[in-house]
């Protein structure tokens, strides 16, 4: 049995958060410099060299890549062989609040969606938990914006709307985010589970690597074929239009119900920020 104490976890997720939000994904930073090759000279390739030069400055002089700060989503894999003696919400908790106090970036959280009072901790978290054989634990930070999250969208279909419903329900909802979600654009999409597990899939699959591709067949051909398809939108970098609308598309699978096809989609724009460490 490995035993974890308290302080480990808080100042891991702190610093993790501070580093999510002043460094972008240097894989998102190489596919933002791969959209400005491919972009014709104009307004579009210059909409992305800003958005790069945003990236750099943030890095290089501590400044948030975005005024939205977030709603921290933070996935923990635990292993069985693991122990605490404290409660590990708690910790996660208090390590957000340090580094939104510390670096005094925006507090976004509201305690109430009706009262809307600021809790001014930018707390609580979001936070899902993943039970894993060995004596490791795995935190992965992911601080997200409202912009592309507004836009995100989820349907209950049925197995005869199939491949092709899906796709289609996917463009559609790409073509109703629009410039709305800051693109470049990336997509994660959550197929199966239930309703509730098809949304936490779906951002799930933000998180993966950009470059990397789905190890199930047919969620490999359908990421291809919507990336190919968002790209030819002309929605472009920041709604402008151009050829760079997406960055990636990721699709998780799940088995479902016999009866249903869930489909959730999950909108990231170009500030796609999340560190990990495995401790």
């Amino acid at each position: 049995m490995r035993f974890i104490d308290y302080e480990t976890i808080k100042e891991i997720t702190k610093q993790l958060t501070i580093s999510a939000i002043y460094d972008l994904d240097e894989g998102v930073v190489r596919k933002l410099e791969e959209g400005k090759r491919n972009e014709e000279e104009g307004i579009s390739k210059i909409v992305i060299s800003e958005i790069l030069e945003n990236a750099e400055i943030a890095r290089l002089k501590k400044i948030p890549i975005c005024q939205d700060t977030g709603v921290v989503v933070v996935f923990l894999e635990i292993g069985n062989r693991v122990h605490f003696d404290f409660v590990i919400d708690d910790a996660i908790n208090d390590g957000v609040k340090e580094a939104y106090k510390d670096e005094l970036f925006r507090m976004s959280v509201v305690r109430h969606p009706f009262d809307r009072k600021n809790t001014f901790t930018n707390t609580p978290c979001i936070i899902h938990i993943k039970n894993v054989s060995g004596d490791k634990v795995k935190i992965t930070v992911c601080p997200k914006g409202a912009g592309s999250e507004n836009l995100s969208q989820l349907k209950m279909m049925i197995p005869s709307d199939g491949e092709q419903g899906v796709i289609d329900f996917i463009l559609k909802a790409v073509k109703n985010a629009g410039g709305k979600v800051c693109p470049p654009m990336i997509v994660g999409i959550g197929i199966g589970g239930n309703f509730e597990l098809s949304a936490k899939l779906a951002k799930e699959a933000l998180i993966r690597p950009i470059d990397d591709e789905s190890p199930d067949p047919i969620a490999a051909r359908l990421e291809n074929t919507l990336f190919e398809a968002i790209n030819q939108l002309n929605i472009g970098p920041m709604g402008i239009g151009g050829k760079t609308t997406c960055l990636g598309v990721k699709v998780n699978i799940h088995p479902c119900h016999i009866a249903s096809l869930p489909v959730a989609i999950n909108f990231q724009c170009h500030a796609s920020r999340h560190k990990e460490v495995v401790i």
